[in-house]
């Protein structure tokens, strides 16, 4: 027990430590988490030992487990059937891509087929740990290249049935002590081939029918206790049931989690069970990553660093290079190729399991998997800089697609249009679908090309180069709509169409408030926070659903959309550019007067009658004098 304590305080003082210390560095959690099992095994042992190891691997994987249960809760059979293209031929093509090439390899080696085989498919594995923690992290989950490695990645984990099913096929003997080892594993290889299939078919029906019938009555008459901590062990039963289920027929508890997570997508507990398995999920993860990092044997590394980083090096190219092909096949480009290419270049967690699973089936020699779990922790250590290339790459590509030669402007609209995004893009379809010509640029080359596909005109460059803006007709123009994703070049261009047209009439997309205040400051004419319309519109839904008449919620909106302007307004004067707003005492006071104002207004609206006239707010009077006012500056929507 005491021994138990002491371990657990070393993996929390080294979390707590090493972890924010590797984010701060842009280095990500982790690399941190690895580096922590470095330096409290391997470096300053502190934990390592074989025995301690394994118990500790053994718990840790749970964490593995959870997160796909959590995964398959954010996926409903629908969604699973829509992805089924990717699932079976992106997916498909890049674990026999990495098979077979990695197999040949092998067997180049002088490994015997059934060795190269086992190796091939072991290490065609990637990462689903860290690449999702990783994604997640930096926001890349729903990029192109996101979506592609995460399918890839669900597939993976899939395919781990047939490699276990596959991998006693390739074995020729089965040596003692196999089956207290790997129970499941070594009862199903006793079975015939036709028994075990319909073990693997009655276990994964099992999860099924537990997850569409058990688990929501279950849940029912332990929420009705209204204890929270039965609520947690439920979710832990949940969990560690099903993966206790999949291990006694010797399938992946991830995947059998990973179903039942499926069938309780739309389950109307689904946001309870995420709420409670998140926590553990995190910690254990965690204390997975460690367990890598503190059980990598770095005496091998030391007799033989060059196999060992040079198989390691080999591994990684190889798999890079089919998913390069892969990502070229399916017309993936530029940031999302490099992403999705350099993200599951490693190998994966699943490879701990599979290798002592082959050594206990007398597939791979010992030395052989010890050298190879070396190989794959190293892999894994490897992902977070792989992650840190990619964003180094994508942003050469971006320099490069800058200094691209801009296009010529030959003709000269009276609107222009800087940035063609996810705002720019509406804007301009509004107003040329009206019968206005615009001029429209932007610095990406690729959505340039993509909108000339669908009839629009547009012209490649950086609009914030003055040569770009006298180009397009700057000294002509009526109007600018400033659009562009990177809110301080947003900036920049606005300083300098002001700086030469006084006159000219400028219309700003706003990221927040803050960016609001710094467009005020700029002198642009009507500004427009990207994201307020839309709010507002869902606010009014709410009141409606909530009892509310439309006329009564329109009013409300119309309501809050005008006094907040007119607050805003106010804000923008108070509001000091090098103070931030935290510590802004004028600015904290005046917008706790506004929004007491604001919810008098309101809560009031309707208190003699939906006929009491609309409350435009007093500011809207006392605006300043400068600018266009009346017509939306600074606030607008």
């Amino acid at each position: 027990m005491e021994s138990f304590l002491l371990i657990a305080t070393v993996y929390l003082m080294t979390m707590v430590v090493a972890v924010p210390l590797s984010a701060r560095l842009g280095l990500g959690s982790v690399l941190g988490y690895l580096i922590s099992g470095i330096l409290i095994g391997p470096v300053l042992g502190l934990a390592g030992s074989e025995g301690e190891m394994a118990d500790l691997q053994h718990f840790a994987e749970f964490g593995v487990v959870m997160m796909l249960f959590l995964i398959g809760l954010e996926l409903e059979p629908r969604a699973l059937w829509a992805m089924r293209k990717k699932l079976v031929g992106l997916a498909g093509m890049q674990i026999l891509g990495t098979v077979a090439l990695l197999a040949l390899v092998a067997m180049a080696l002088n490994q015997t087929w059934q060795v190269a085989l086992t190796l091939g498919m072991i290490l065609s594995m990637s990462s689903t740990a860290i690449v999702l923690q990783t994604l997640s992290e930096k926001s890349l989950m729903q990029t192109a290249g996101g979506r592609n490695a995460f399918a890839v990645l669900l597939t993976q984990d899939i395919a781990v049935i047939p490699i276990i099913a596959l991998m006693p096929l390739l074995a020729t003997s089965v040596p003692m002590g196999a089956a207290d080892d790997h129970g499941g594993a070594a009862f199903m290889h006793m079975l015939p081939g036709w028994a075990a299939a319909l073990v693997t078919l009655a276990a994964v029906a099992a999860v099924v029918l537990i997850g569409q019938f058990l688990i929501r009555p279950a849940f029912r008459y332990v929420y009705s206790a209204k204890l929270n901590e039965l609520d947690t062990a439920l979710a832990l039963l949940i969990v560690v049931g099903i993966a206790s289920l999949m291990e006694v027929v010797g399938l992946s508890p991830a995947l059998g989690t990973f179903l039942a997570g499926v069938m309780l997508a739309g389950s109307e507990f689904r946001h309870e069970l995420e709420g409670q398995i998140a926590p553990f999920k995190g910690l254990l993860l965690g204390v997975f990553f460690i367990t890598v990092g503190a059980g990598m044997d770095f005496g091998i590394l030391a007799q033989h660093p060059v196999t060992v980083l040079g198989v390691t090096v080999v591994v990684i190219a190889i798999k890079a290079f089919v998913l390069y092909l892969i990502a070229r096949t399916t017309g993936l480009r530029g940031r999302d190729r490099t992403l999705f290419t350099l993200s599951l270049a490693q190998a994966g967690e699943f490879g701990f399991v599979l290798i002592s699973y082959a050594v206990s089936l007398a597939i791979l020699p010992r030395p052989l998997a010890q050298g190879f779990l070396l190989v794959i922790a190293l892999s894994m250590l490897a992902t977070p800089l792989l992650f840190i290339l990619s964003d180094f790459i994508s942003r050469r590509i971006a320099e490069e697609r800058a200094s691209l030669p801009p296009d010529e402007i030959p003709d000269r609209q009276p609107i222009i249009v800087a940035g063609i995004g996810r705002f720019g893009q509406v804007v301009n379809r509004l107003v040329t679908m009206s019968g206005f010509e615009t001029t429209v640029i932007d610095h990406d080359l690729k959505t340039i090309q993509l909108m000339r596909r669908f009839g629009f005109k547009g012209y490649f460059g950086d609009p914030t180069r003055p040569e770009i803006l006298t180009a397009a007709g700057l000294d002509k123009a009526r109007v600018l709509v400033a659009a562009l994703d990177d809110p301080d070049a947003n900036l920049r261009l606005i300083h300098y169409a002001r700086e030469k047209r006084p006159d000219l009439v400028i219309i700003a997309r706003a990221r927040d408030r803050v960016d609001v205040y710094r467009l005020y400051a700029a002198k642009a004419d009507h500004i427009v926070r990207e994201s307020f319309d839309s709010s507002l519109r869902a606010g009014r839904y709410v009141l409606e659903h909530l009892g509310m008449s439309e006329y009564e919620a329109s009013e409300l909106e119309t309501v809050f959309y005008r006094m907040d302007r007119a607050s805003l307004r106010q804000l923008a004067e108070v509001w000091k550019p090098d103070i931030p707003l935290e510590e802004n005492a004028e600015y904290i006071a005046r917008a706790r007067e506004l929004n007491s104002q604001l919810e008098t207004a309101l809560s009031e609206r309707f208190a003699h009658g939906p006929s009491a006239a609309p409350i435009t707010g007093e500011a809207e009077d006392e605006a300043p004098e400068h600018g266009l006012v009346r017509q939306g500056r600074p606030g607008g929507r």
